[in-house]
């Protein structure tokens, strides 16, 4: 396949990476001290996994220089989104594919707005990995996984293209026929963890451990499921309570990328995880005091220092 990755940040850098190292015709779009890096030196993955260093990558600074892909990976931020499908709208027409690994259930109708609906795949991402320093990737932990699929839940052939590459490079995946419910699962725990580890300035560890904190933990998740049984997602039962127990198998030390981004002083995703919680829920008419609080706290941080 031929792939562009629009972020090559933890989730882009990594997962690139290693469908290049596999033979895809990979293709960054980067920006700033990472791109130069990559440009000169190449990119790095450190993992408990196993090291993988590639001498040579194809890196540029935008979507135009990149425009022939047969399948658009976007791994921006957030509030980059609108800005990447407006530089994607003219390059994608036939059966491209522009598949979003972002932390939203909002990131696609985005895109959406941009880009004809049968273009647009679903697609959730399960890794811990960041910038370690320009042309470097961390990744924490084993776990690294994709799921993807079309939203009417069809095998289509871009797809099964896609997961033969996954194959091929060693990713674990999930070609799935119902991923609109695999992203909001993804997000009932994404809002947790961020909102959480973010307000207490702490990982998960002495969250789940302390019993006011695991109470609100739950509550957050809980708010999340209400919002998307509301629209007609049909999680499991008990989903939140489960959640709650999978929490416990993390690692004590485990943070969110939005701690993270707290800590760094940088501009943080909360409009988009707590932040749409609580706008949904009020359009819902569904109460969200879990995530207003988190929202309330953490606003004055949201643009970064």
């Amino acid at each position: 396949m031929k792939i562009t990755v629009i972020g090559a940040g933890g989730v882009g850098g990594y997962f690139g990476a290693r469908l290049a190292a596999a033979g895809c015709d990979v293709t960054f779009v980067a920006r700033g001290a990472h791109l130069q890096a990559m440009q000169q030196q190449g990119l790095q993955v450190n993992s408990p996994l196993g090291a993988l260093y590639l001498p040579q990558v194809k890196a540029v600074d935008s979507v135009a220089k990149a425009a022939d892909a047969t399948l658009f990976i976007v791994a921006v931020k957030l509030w980059d989104t609108a800005g990447v499908a407006a530089q994607l709208q003219p390059v994608v027409s036939g059966d491209v594919g522009v598949l979003s690994l972002q932390n939203s259930v909002q990131k696609d109708d985005i895109l959406r707005e941009y880009l004809p609906a049968a273009n647009v795949m679903g697609g959730v991402s399960y890794i811990a990995a960041s910038i370690a320093s320009p042309g470097v990737i961390h990744h924490g932990g084993s776990l690294q996984k994709l799921a993807f699929g079309e939203y009417d839940g069809h095998i289509s052939p871009r797809a099964e293209k896609f997961r033969d590459a996954c194959q091929q490079a060693g990713i674990e995946h999930e070609l799935s026929d119902d991923i609109t419910r695999l992203i909001w699962e993804k997000f009932v725990f994404l809002v947790g963890l961020s909102g959480n580890t973010s307000l207490f300035r702490t990982t998960i560890g002495p969250i789940r451990n302390d019993a006011e904190k695991r109470r609100l933990l739950l509550q957050t998740m809980e708010e999340v499921v209400a919002v998307a049984r509301a629209k007609g997602i049909k999680l499991r039962d008990n989903f939140a309570e489960k959640l709650l127990a999978f929490t416990d198998t993390l690692p004590a030390n485990m943070p969110s990328s939005m701690k993270t981004d707290l800590e760094r002083g940088h501009r943080l995703e909360l409009p988009w995880l707590s932040g749409a919680v609580v706008d949904m829920g009020r359009a819902l008419g569904i109460a969200t005091a879990a995530n207003s609080r988190i929202v309330t706290e953490l606003t004055p941080f949201v643009n970064g220092n």
